[in-house]
C-alpha cells in the first residue's frame, strides 16, 4: 500500500461515501441532506483507513474492502451525530461546522443518525463477499456498536460525567474501551477478516488494535486540554468545563504522555511479527498519537 499520506484511500473512502448516501435532491431532502452533512465535512478516516491497512495486510483487494470501510466509517458518523446532542455531550462544532442538531434540528439529528447507522448494515449485506463472511462482519459491527460496544461506553461515560477524577483507572479504560475502542478494534478485525486471517493472526492485531483505541483517547484527552477549537474543529475545553472521566483529570498531564509513549511501544511490540507488511497500520498508530486535531 504505497500511500504513506493515505490521501488516495481517503479519496477513495470519500468517493464511495458520497455515492452511499441518498441524494439531497429527493424526499425527504431535509433528512438526506442531514446525513450528508454528518458525513462529508471532512474528518481523519482512520476507521476506514484501518480497514484498509488490515485488509491488505492479509492480501485482500480494494474492492473487496470498500463496503467495510463505508460501514465502519458510517456508524461512526451516526455516534457522532448523536454524541453531540443536547441530551448527550452537548456539543455545536464537529469538523469545524456546526453540528447537525445545530445546522438542523434535534428531531433531524435523531433520525439522520439512525438512518446512518442502518445505511451502514444494508452496505454490509450487499457487500461482494460470501455470505459467511458478509454475516461475519454485521455480527462484528453490531457488537462493537450495541451495549458491550459503543452505546455501552456511551452510558458509562454519561454516568462519570461531573466526577472529573473520581472513578478508577480501570474504570476509565473500560469506558474507552467500549466507547473509543470497540469500533477501533472492529475495523482492524473486519479488514482482516475480508482478508482471511487466521485465528492466531488476529491475536496480535486485536492487541495492537486495543492499544490503539486506548491511545486515540489519550490523545483526545490531552489535545482538550492543550489545543484551540479552530485547530480540533470541535468545542476545545468541554471535557473540563463539564468536569469529565479524562486521563489528564485522573493521572495528570505528565503521566498521560507517559502512558501514550507505553501504548505506542504496544503497538509496535504487537505488529513485529509481520514486518514491514504491517508499516500502514503502523503509520496509522504514529498518526493517532502525533495527530493535533
Amino acid at each position: 500500500m504505497p500511500d504513506p499520506d493515505f490521501s488516495g484511500l481517503r479519496a477513495r473512502i470519500d468517493s464511495a461515501l458520497g455515492r452511499a448516501l441518498p441524494d439531497p435532491d429527493a424526499s425527504p431532502h431535509r433528512l438526506h441532506a442531514a446525513m450528508r452533512h454528518a458525513v462529508l465535512q471532512g474528518g481523519k478516516r482512520m476507521r476506514p483507513l484501518l480497514v484498509y491497512a488490515s485488509g491488505r495486510l492479509f492480501g485482500a483487494g480494494l474492492d473487496a474492502l470498500d463496503d467495510a470501510a463505508l460501514a465502519v466509517e458510517l456508524i461512526h458518523a451516526y455516534s457522532l451525530v448523536h454524541d453531540d446532542l443536547p441530551c448527550m455531550d452537548d456539543d455545536a462544532l464537529r469538523r469545524g461546522q456546526p453540528t447537525v442538531h445545530v445546522a438542523f434540528d434535534e428531531a433531524t439529528a435523531v433520525l439522520a443518525g439512525d438512518a446512518l447507522q442502518t445505511l451502514a448494515f444494508e452496505r454490509l449485506a450487499q457487500a461482494p463477499l460470501d455470505a459467511e463472511t458478509r454475516v461475519d462482519l454485521v455480527a462484528q459491527l453490531a457488537s462493537a456498536s450495541g451495549a458491550a460496544g459503543m452505546c455501552g461506553g456511551q452510558a458509562l461515560d454519561l454516568d462519570a460525567t461531573g466526577k472529573g477524577g473520581a472513578i478508577s483507572f480501570d474504570a476509565l479504560k473500560r469506558l474507552h474501551a467500549l466507547k473509543t475502542g470497540a469500533l477501533i478494534r472492529t475495523a482492524v478485525r473486519m479488514g482482516a477478516t475480508c482478508g482471511g486471517a487466521g485465528t492466531d493472526q488476529r491475536v496480535p492485531l486485536d492487541r495492537f488494535a486495543d492499544a490503539l483505541g486506548l491511545a486515540f483517547q489519550v490523545r483526545d484527552d490531552i489535545l482538550d486540554i492543550e489545543s484551540d477549537s479552530a485547530t480540533l474543529g470541535k468545542t476545545a475545553g468541554k471535557d473540563q468545563a463539564q468536569a469529565k472521566a479524562t486521563f489528564p483529570a485522573l493521572i495528570g498531564m505528565v503521566a498521560s504522555r507517559c502512558l501514550l509513549s507505553d501504548l505506542a511501544a504496544m503497538m509496535d511490540e504487537a505488529l513485529a511479527e509481520f514486518g514491514d507488511d504491517a508499516a500502514p497500520l503502523a503509520a496509522l498508530g504514529r498518526m493517532a498519537i502525533e495527530r493535533d486535531r
